[in-house]
């Protein structure tokens, strides 16, 4: 029994270590959360502004390596921003200027 238990907590830190641990976390979350959603009450249509914010966001939690936060809000929003947009917005779409380096 106790070579079992140490195969597990091998094979869990070895997960962790790689990161698959976490992914595979977030993403279970981001299914359940797929599940327990109510499709009979309709979202509101993503308005540009909105999809520029969403993007921000995902682009600060990459940055930040919260990687497991970032996949799951790409799961519960990219299907919907594909749906409405057919594209992921751009850099282009923020109208910034460059910035210095």
């Amino acid at each position: 029994m106790a070579a079992v238990a140490e195969l597990k907590a091998v094979l869990k830190d070895t997960l962790e270590k790689r990161g698959v641990l976490g992914h595979l976390k977030a993403r279970i979350r981001a299914e359940v959360f797929n599940a327990l959603d109510d499709e009979s009450e309709p979202r509101p249509s993503l308005s540009h502004e909105n999809l520029l914010i969403n993007e921000l966001i995902r682009e600060y939690l990459e940055f930040n390596k919260y990687k497991y936060t970032a996949s799951v809000l790409i799961a519960e929003s990219l299907p919907r921003l594909q749906k409405e947009q057919g594209r992921s917005p751009s850099v282009e779409d923020l109208r910034l200027p460059a910035a210095k380096r």
